[in-house]
């Protein structure tokens, strides 16, 4: 099991480490600037940070033997004149890369490839290790793109990237607003697939059209790769058919809206939630933060609080602040309050590590 984690917060990428049984934070990089993600490449073993500068814009970095390194960064291609690209609700789309929302390692057989999703709604590829990038224009051109929306961030979003294990050509992306796609050619050519799922804030007649699905996160069991989950805006939704199809999980017992899923690597029927309450709230149920972890596929649900705070906690958990080891046994979780937990017993309990972090923005095992 890995013991280290990357901790990507408002004010640095934090290093936790394992020693002796027991976690805390071994150092800062880039301690001030807001990263908004990492990336740990088991297949190279160099770390990848996405920064967001704010007015002077994203930057990648790369780990080496000299330490970090500033690599490439997804760029726009310039917007031809008079093109005039708006969003549903009549605003500009502006044809730059706001914010780095995903970064996902290519197949084993593709030792230099890596893919990165933007806002707005921008996926680009890496065969260099990051060193330059290439816009997936097929996707980027597509008339169905236009009609991707914001959801909770003002513009749409590319946040899930999954390649499939079995064939590195394949991939899946998740948007928000803009539902699942898949391509079976390595990006030059996409589908929108992913019908059965609910979207309650459209007009009836696009409540169940796939573009119209603010899909928050999408994952896929990585050894039985046909099963693939969804927290959705509207709940939780199961696929048996690669994202084909969806049918909708409704008796959790608590709330079905939040951010982050991960899903057991060989029990496609184990999966984790953090559930909040949903729109103008975004606030944990009753104050409470939970895990919920389902092991029949979605049948029942516990919920898991041991060692989790259980009165007035506000911690808003985002799609990328649950993360889950290779092996399946331990997750980790930081919220928007600063605080971060890791479980060493697939969620039964909780330690907290730090509650005095900067906003975390995502966590992953390195």
């Amino acid at each position: 099991m890995s013991d280290r984690l990357l901790v990507s917060t408002r004010k640095g990428l934090f290093h936790v480490v394992r020693r002796s049984g027991a976690w805390s934070i071994d150092h800062v990089d880039f301690l001030g600037d807001n990263v908004t993600l990492a990336l740990s490449d088991h297949r190279s073993g160099k770390l990848y940070a996405a920064l967001d500068h704010g007015h002077f814009g994203v930057k990648v970095h790369r780990s080496g033997d000299g330490g970090w390194e500033e690599v490439g960064k997804p760029t726009y291609p310039q917007k031809p004149e008079g093109d005039e690209d708006k969003d549903p609700w009549g605003r500009e789309v502006k044809w730059d890369a706001h914010r780095i929302w995903s970064l996902q390692a290519g197949g084993a057989d593709e030792p230099g490839v890596l893919w990165c999703g933007t806002l707005p709604g921008g996926l680009f590829r890496s065969n260099d290790h990051g060193a330059t990038w290439e816009m997936a224009r097929s996707l980027w051109d597509d008339p169905l793109r236009r009609k991707w929306s914001g959801g909770g961030a003002d513009w749409p979003g590319i946040h899930s990237i999954i390649v499939d294990p079995r064939n590195s050509k394949r991939v899946w992306i998740a948007v928000s607003t803009g539902g699942v796609w898949l391509t079976e050619d390595g990006g030059a050519t996409w589908k929108i697939i992913g019908q059965g799922m609910r979207a309650d804030y459209f007009p009836p007649e696009l409540t169940h059209d796939p573009i119209s699905q603010d899909v928050h996160c999408l994952v896929q069991c990585r050894n039985a790769p046909s099963r693939m989950w969804v927290q959705h805006h509207n709940g939780i939704f199961i696929s048996d058919d690669e994202a084909q199809t969806f049918r909708e999980i409704r008796d959790v017992g608590v709330s079905t809206f939040g951010f982050a899923v991960v899903v057991h690597p060989d029990d496609p029927d184990t999966a984790w939630f953090v559930p909040e309450i949903k729109d103008e709230k975004r606030i944990p149920n009753a104050g409470r933060l939970i895990v919920t972890r389902t092991r029949d596929g979605g049948k029942t649900f516990e919920e898991l609080t041991k060692g989790l705070p259980q009165q007035h906690a506000y911690d808003i958990v985002y799609r990328h602040a649950l993360a889950l080891d290779r092996k399946g046994e331990r997750l980790a979780m930081g919220s928007t309050t600063g605080g971060l937990w890791v479980s060493e017993d697939q969620g039964d309990s909780w330690s907290m590590i730090s509650h005095t972090l900067p906003p975390v923005y995502a966590v992953t095992f390195g």
